[in-house]
């Protein structure tokens, strides 16, 4: 369990530096380039907000921290990048309806680069 990962020095370690490697190295399968900043279309730029929520997380990454420290960010980059924006209930299910699909297809990617380069990660 995520737990117990959190309560290992050496895996919170290994997990934090297979992390940035995957993102740092441009192991992420995913369309386009994430990691380009120049150049980008609005749709692109997108994939930058779910890209700091996983950034924002890696880095509270450490040996014994608690697991609501790390809900309460995913809570508060939702507050700040889906809710906050959202003008109106259509806007809201289209703007969260996005971020999901997309941090999902992100977490699905960084699972796969994970996988198939630095399997340690999963202990």
């Amino acid at each position: 369990t995520m737990r117990t990962v959190l309560n290992s020095n050496s895996k919170v370690t290994v997990l934090r530096s297979d992390l940035h490697a995957v993102i740092n190295q441009g192991f992420l399968d995913v369309p386009g380039n994430l990691f380009q900043m120049k150049f980008r279309n609005p749709e692109e730029l997108q994939n930058d907000i779910e890209l700091k929520c996983l950034n924002d997380l890696i880095s509270l990454l450490a040996p014994s921290t608690d697991i609501r420290v790390l809900l309460n960010c995913v809570s508060s980059n939702l507050q700040a990048f889906v809710i906050q924006p959202s003008r109106s209930k259509e806007e809201f299910r289209k703007v969260a309806t996005d971020f999901q699909l997309r941090w999902n297809f992100l977490l699905t990617a960084v699972s796969k680069a994970l996988t198939l380069n630095y399997a340690d990660s999963f202990g």
